[in-house]
């Protein structure tokens, strides 16, 4: 776990609460016109929002995808509300955390090959880090990037255990599924087995999740992609939650939370 983070995990209650004082769900920041925008942008094809997903015509209609929206994520079902706040629903977001708490637990007991990634290393690498490390210590294989792998104009960097995309000597964040794509596209080139689970977000999921790869993915209430995919059997779990709120700390509880739901040392 990051090294000021609480060793006792929250109870659901004590979850919920706080994910809705820390706006990580309940009330959240992302507008509902950024919200209603990508959804439109989605349904007219445009592939920045697909996030590596292959969703040929099925999502053209941008109010099927806001019907997703409301089951899996939370947002408001009304499509007459156009613009102010939008929501994100703190038990669907804990359910979902269950629900990945399950196959975090499942890659313990088989000793699986397992890759993390962030598209998000200023909010979400330290909760990545926590989750790698905790596999490692199980008996997981935790998936190593090829040198050299290059995306984007950047090369694709790890940090405890996690890829992120680096570029000009930053971290950077990005929802392009390139990076994914061309760790995946490396490790098979260096004869490498691919990994059994990825758990990540943004592009790195959905593009992971398009080849077949068991995925883990944590997606804002802008990011309708990753829903889909798990409405589609694509990727196995989408967490909803605001994925870069004001201070990385306040995602803590939540992976303490997700760490003793699948029966995983923080240690």
């Amino acid at each position: 776990m990051p090294i000021f983070a609480s060793a006792v995990p929250p109870t659901r209650s004590e979850l919920i609460d706080h994910l809705v004082r820390t706006r990580i769900a309940g009330d959240v920041a992302t507008p509902r016109e950024n919200n209603l925008s990508h959804y439109r942008k989605l349904a007219n094809g445009d592939r920045h929002y697909w996030l590596g997903l292959e969703l040929g015509d099925r999502w053209a209609d941008e109010q099927d995808v806001l019907a997703v929206m409301a089951e899996r994520c939370g947002v408001v079902d009304d499509p007459d509300h156009r613009r102010g706040q939008d929501t994100i629903d703190p038990e669907l977001t804990v359910g979902a955390l269950d629900r990945a708490a399950a196959e975090l637990r499942k890659a313990a007991e088989g000793r699986r090959r397992v890759m993390f990634a962030t598209g998000h290393p200023g909010a979400l690498l330290d909760m990545h880090g926590a989750l790698a490390r905790a596999l490692r210590d199980a008996g997981c294989d935790i998936v190593r990037v090829p040198l050299g792998t290059y995306a984007d104009e950047g090369v694709v960097a790890q940090f405890g255990g996690v890829a992120v995309y680096e570029r000009g000597a930053s971290l950077w964040h990005t929802h392009s599924p390139e990076p994914m794509a061309q760790v995946l596209a490396e490790l098979r080139r260096a004869d490498e087995a691919l990994p059994d689970l990825v758990v990540a977000d943004h592009g790195w999921a959905g593009r992971a999740g398009q080849q077949g790869i068991d995925t883990v993915g944590f997606a804002d209430s802008n990011d309708p992609a990753l829903f889909l995919g798990e409405y589609e059997d694509t990727l196995s779990v989408t967490v909803p939650l605001d994925d870069h709120v004001t201070d990385p700390r306040f995602y803590e509880p939540m992976t303490a939370y997700l760490l003793s739901a699948a029966q995983l040392s923080a240690d």
